[in-house]
């Protein structure tokens, strides 16, 4: 027996030590994938960092009467631990793995290939920017204000039935004699043609034009449209002066809450009822409110921000089932409408349990 001791105590520092090596290589070997976490959370009702760092109201309205506010109208964000030049360890992998209010997803879905760091920041700052104007367009078009929306041309895309009809900065101003008043009305419009040719009236240069394109169609995946090959804008002319102020977040998922934080300063009383609400969501000028990415670490941010509600996309809730903290409660949304409805239950004391939940489908 004391012969066998010294050989099974070599074997084990040989494992001992092929397990340190190991551990060593995981820690540094590049791997495929990043990691999402919950993120900062910004109560649209408060304050954010301006510059030089000093706090200024996230939402700031001038040239109407604004109101007092209570509560929370938190929008949430997602943070990205991890990209191409640098990725999670395996060590930390497994950590994330572990942690239900965190996701190990493939770098692709976040840093495509051939695109830089730099470029998806320019990127999402450019969505955020969009979804500024659209909440606001969404908000004062719910108050009953008049938002100047016009249609614009970015490009006519080459070999498509828009290539050398429509050009930039032409403005759409109506299709088959009827007023466009939102770039979704005008995609609605061209899929209901089925095909056929379509009238669209124009802006070129302050002149008036009659213009005919017979839309092509595509299928993928099953479905069916029909497209003229146009990338669009929408310029508004807004009554109020809005400002949103939110530095070094980016994408267009705080479209809704956004809309409600300008929606609550000009109208009065507490549209939460003085409750911490938070929520997220990509929003159009018609209020139509869109899914996002990163539902779940959303929800632990919205836990940890001590928020009580939930606003969730309906187009997200096969995310959100099974995924809820305790202590919250998901309301499912699909238009700032249905999100003003939730709120009034909510202000009033109402039976917030009947409000539409997520449900798997």
């Amino acid at each position: 027996m004391e012969r066998i001791r010294p050989a099974r105590l070599g074997l084990g520092v040989w494992a001992l030590v092929v397990a340190l090596v190991a551990l060593v290589v995981l820690t540094f070997l590049p791997t495929p994938y990043v990691i999402q976490r919950p993120g900062p959370v910004y109560d649209t009702l408060g304050t954010a960092a301006g510059p030089d760092d000093q706090q200024v109201p996230l939402i700031s309205i001038e040239g109407a009467e604004t109101y007092e506010t209570g509560g929370t109208l938190d929008l949430t964000t997602v943070q990205v631990v991890g990209n191409r030049d640098r990725t999670p360890s395996w060590f930390e992998l497994a950590l994330a793995w572990t942690d239900r209010s965190r996701a190990v997803v493939p770098i692709e879905s976040v840093f495509p290939e051939g695109v830089t760091t730099e470029q998806r920041d320019e990127r999402n700052a450019t969505l955020m920017v969009d979804s500024q104007h659209e909440a606001t367009a969404a908000a004062l078009g719910e108050l009953g204000y008049d938002t100047g929306a016009e249609v614009v041309v970015v490009e006519a895309v080459d070999d498509t039935p828009a290539a050398g009809v429509l050009e930039s900065d032409d403005v759409i101003t109506a299709i088959d004699g009827e007023p466009v008043t939102s770039a979704t009305q005008l995609r609605e419009r061209i899929q209901e043609a089925e095909g056929d040719e379509i009238d669209l009236a124009v802006r070129r240069s302050g002149a008036e034009q009659q213009l005919s394109i017979t839309p092509e169609k595509h299928t993928e995946g099953g479905t069916t449209t029909w497209l003229i090959g146009i990338t669009l804008r929408t310029d508004y002319d807004f009554p109020i002066d809005v400002t949103i102020q939110l530095d070094n977040v980016g994408g267009p998922s705080a479209g809704m809450m956004f809309a409600l934080g300008i929606v609550d300063q000009l109208t009065p009383g507490e549209l939460n009822g003085g409750e911490n609400v938070a929520g997220t969501g990509t929003i159009d000028a018609e209020g139509t409110v869109g899914p996002i990415g990163g539902i779940r670490q959303k929800l632990y941010g919205a836990r940890d921000a001590e928020a009580e509600y939930f606003l969730a996309p309906a187009a997200n809730c096969d995310e959100v089932v099974g995924h809820v903290p305790d202590g919250l409660q998901v309301i499912r949304t699909s238009t700032l409408e249905e999100s003003l409805d939730a709120l009034s239950v909510i202000a009033e004391g109402g039976d917030v349990a009947s409000l539409p939940a997520c449900t798997a489908s």
